[in-house]
């Protein structure tokens, strides 16, 4: 297997075709077969009319897209879930959080853009690896705001960077999140994975860029890195940044979510959480959320309903 480093110091990166899922164990399986029924009704599965989002994110509308968080709020009040006053990505503290390193690019992190309704909105995602080489993980309310509120013009710029796009701009053909989070808006499972289009050469997505590993059913509280682009107070959304802690659970809630120290706010929804297993790191979560004057940035527990989920879409 072809191995491929990230730009991003210690970020390790595959570049191949083949995927690999790792057991709660640690350690590392083949992935599984693909099925010819590609159907679960586990999993919400939405194409997308994307070839034409290249065209519609211009420069100007990348700079003025609302940062997505406010989708997880809304689905949590939706679902009647949340015992606080607002549920939002957490305002910045007067001091930065833990691990909270210099702006820095990794060439699979990148920005996502859609549109929902009539407003465009901007969260954060991560290339993974998998078995159709074009998969995206991020958070699930920047895929599905609920029934019937889908993404459009759904849109993955890796490697952004002050308005930079060295890798341009991939588009989506389907969207996958768990029926949970589509349904009702269960935060404990706000993932969504996207299958992109190659490029206008035939590409795909992690051959040109590279993608993480993912993992599932893993301990709880391992210490992670985050990554994603906030966009309030003292950040800017044109760079990319990063926290790092050891993961607790969401006490406030009691949701099957975990949390790590990180001020990253709006705009860093999505963003994958990397653990180290073996001697790879791999993504087993995103940024889902956090409370208003809050230093935490909690991520759902990424178990079997989002392996499905993943599953489904990497054979996709």
């Amino acid at each position: 297997m072809t191995r491929t480093r990230s730009l991003a110091t210690g970020l390790l990166s595959l570049s191949t075709a083949a995927a690999l899922v790792l057991g709660s164990a640690g350690g590392a399986t083949a992935a599984p077969a693909a099925s010819e029924d590609k159907k679960d009704p586990s999993v919400a599965s939405i194409a997308v009319e994307g070839r034409g989002a290249a065209d519609y994110w211009t420069a100007d509308k990348m700079k003025s897209a609302i940062p997505g968080d406010v989708l997880a709020g809304k689905a949590l009040e939706r679902g009647n879930h949340s015992k606080a006053p607002t549920m939002e990505k957490g305002k910045p503290a007067a001091t930065k959080g833990s691990g909270k390193g210099e702006p820095q690019i990794v060439s699979h992190v990148g920005k996502i853009f859609f549109t929902m309704g009539t407003s465009d909105y901007v969260c954060s995602g991560n290339a993974v690896q998998s078995i159709n080489r074009s998969t995206v993980a991020t958070a699930g309310h920047c895929a599905v705001g609920g029934p019937g509120q889908e993404a459009e013009n759904f849109a993955f710029v890796p490697a952004y960077d002050n308005g930079a796009t060295p890798y341009g701009t991939w588009t989506a053909r389907n969207l996958y999140t768990p029926i949970e989070w589509s349904t009702s808006g269960n935060i404990s499972f706000d993932t969504a994975f996207a299958v992109m289009n190659t490029d206008e050469t035939g590409r795909f997505l992690t051959d040109v860029v590279g993608g993480s590993e993912v993992a599932f059913n893993q301990p709880r509280g391992l210490f992670y890195t985050s990554y994603g682009y906030p966009a309030d107070k003292q950040f800017n959304g044109l760079t990319l940044e990063s926290c790092a802690g050891t993961a607790t659970a969401d006490t406030t809630n009691n949701f099957n979510t975990q949390g790590i120290p990180c001020n990253m706010n709006g705009g860093a929804s999505g963003g994958p959480w990397l653990t180290v297993s073996g001697t790879e790191q791999v993504q087993n979560s995103v940024n889902s959320y956090g409370y208003s004057g809050s230093k935490v940035m909690y991520g759902p527990y990424w178990g079997p309903e989002i392996e499905a989920t993943y599953n489904l879409a990497q054979f996709s």
